[in-house]
């Protein structure tokens, strides 16, 4: 795709599209002129009855916050403008069919995991998901069969999955229905999907791919392969993070071989029946952006990444890590625009050095972890910014590094004792426990950092002392744990 990209496509009715549309948009814009009299919802009447809502937001933005109507079609079941802006992210992104999404990529996880799996059905996956992918499970009742990746044991973090190890777990489980794939992790690790695809088809399952964090794949000749041009089945994308759009906007791409009216049944199982025309415009005006001009945009992004990662590195104690992972195996390939860094080095895990850039520097990056923090870059960063913050890194490590690293723990992965299917067990009759008294029993709830959002606990796993430990060390260092009923974490739910 290059930076002149102009594509005319055939919609349903003979129409001829193209990718400088932007149907919604410009179906609000006409709206806008009509000066309709609202007696439908939503109750502020274009920011009229909430004045506080309207100066936050600003009067053009409440006005646009509108409901469904015909000239503007409707999200459960697209006939016009909507459909049209599916159609051209169909296209944009190389796909047989794409849904706009507006309850985040977790909604796009959700309908792409009901789509592929019933209850008792069994999905083949990496342990080191998203938690959207275990809620997935919890909602459709479908098993896991988990395949463990390999850990980096220097920097601490799981990598992708290797082909044998799928190859094997497939021949082990030859009912299971589909396989999930990240592509890439948050770190930017990416398994060899194109023939993770290949033994999917090979086996007659489908091809799932967890793409939260890889929009920019399909806009640029040197990033890692897409799922759709993988072959990948379904793949939920998240538009929001590295696409440009309203956080909480997301799509979910579906290759041929899907049948597009049962996936839109899912999809309205659990997606809102009032989509904000807000959410729609943002990603109908960011997918023509990125058809428009992402090969630009993101080899900027490309070249800043290089940048950031040559000078950290030559402040010294830190290591922002990259391509040279690659080993055609557990890391086949590797996202640079990922701005991950190793901080043990410096004495320091990595959410103390985030805890720092926020609270010292005024810098917010994505997460830190026990041992790495990433930077997230995308297509509104800017070199001067990049600058700050290599300075800033390099004033944590002249003024915070310990000589002393004993006693860090770094996060490695720790293989689930799966006993129980997660719906089950989140449905069963529990228990709540002091966390201390919990070893041995089986787990019925979530527990995560979040970031990224990845469990350390799911429901229907064994408690052992490793993860107990684990859990009281990233407590301790800081780390926001999340998907407990207890706030504080210090009870826990297990089965009776």
């Amino acid at each position: 795709m290059t930076a002149d990209y102009r594509l005319e496509i055939e919609s349903g009715d003979g129409d001829m599209l193209s990718q400088e549309r932007a149907p919604i948009y410009e179906a609000l814009m006409e709206f806008e002129k009509r000066r309709v009299v609202p007696f439908d919802v939503p109750g502020h009447k274009r920011g009229r009855g909430n004045p506080e809502l309207a100066r936050l937001l600003g009067e053009r933005c409440v006005r646009m916050d509108v409901n469904s109507m015909k000239p503007l079609d409707n999200l459960c079941h697209p006939v016009s403008v909507i459909r049209e802006a599916e159609e051209l992210a169909a296209e944009a992104f190389g796909a047989a069919h794409a849904f706009l999404m507006v309850g985040g990529t977790t909604s796009a996880v959700q309908a792409m995991i009901l789509s592929a799996a019933k209850r008792g059905e069994k999905i083949i996956l990496p342990r080191n998901v998203h938690r959207s992918v275990m809620g997935a499970m919890v909602l459709c009742g479908a098993v896991p069969v988990y395949v463990n990746p390999d850990c980096d044991e220097e920097l601490g973090i799981p990598l992708g999955m290797r082909v044998e190890d799928v190859r094997r777990t497939l021949e082990m489980y030859p009912d299971a229905k589909a396989v999930l794939v990240n592509n890439p992790t948050y770190y930017g690790i990416c398994s060899d999907i194109r023939e993770i695809v290949r033994l999917c088809h090979e086996h007659g399952m489908l091809c799932l791919a967890d793409e939260a964090h890889g929009t920019h794949f399909y806009f640029h000749r040197e990033l890692p392969v897409s799922a759709m041009e993988a072959g990948a089945d379904l793949a939920a994308v998240s538009m929001h993070k590295s696409g440009g759009s309203l956080t909480q906007s997301s799509l979910l791409l579906a290759g041929p071989g899907v049948s597009e009216g049962y996936v839109r049944q899912m999809i309205n199982l659990t997606q809102t029946t009032s989509g904000s025309y807000l959410l729609l415009s943002s990603l109908d005006i960011s997918r023509r952006n990125l058809a428009l001009r992402g090969e630009e945009a993101f080899g900027q992004v490309i070249a800043l990444a290089r940048y950031a990662r040559e000078e950290i590195n030559g402040i010294g104690g830190y290591r922002a890590f990259a391509r040279e992972l690659i080993n055609g195996s557990s890391v086949f390939d590797f996202d640079e625009t990922k701005l991950s860094v190793n901080t043990l080095e410096l004495g320091l895990a990595g959410i103390e050095v985030y805890d720092l850039l926020r609270d010292e520097y005024e810098i917010q990056i994505e997460f830190g972890d026990l041992g790495n923090i990433l930077a997230y870059l995308s297509i509104g960063d800017r070199a001067q910014d990049l600058e700050r913050l290599v300075g800033a890194l390099s004033e944590i490590r002249r003024e915070y590094s310990r000589p002393d690293k004993a006693g860090l723990m770094r996060q490695e992965y720790m293989e689930p004792l799966v006993e129980v299917s997660p719906q089950d067990a989140f449905y069963a009759e529990k228990e709540m426990l002091p966390i201390h008294g919990t070893e041995g029993k089986i787990c019925s709830e979530f527990v995560m950092c979040y970031p990224p959002g990845i469990p350390i606990l799911a429901p229907g796993e064994r408690i052992t002392g490793e993860i107990l430990e684990y859990i009281r060390y990233a407590k301790e260092k800081g780390c926001s744990m999340t998907g407990t009923e207890d706030p504080e974490i210090r009870m826990l739910n297990v089965l009776k």
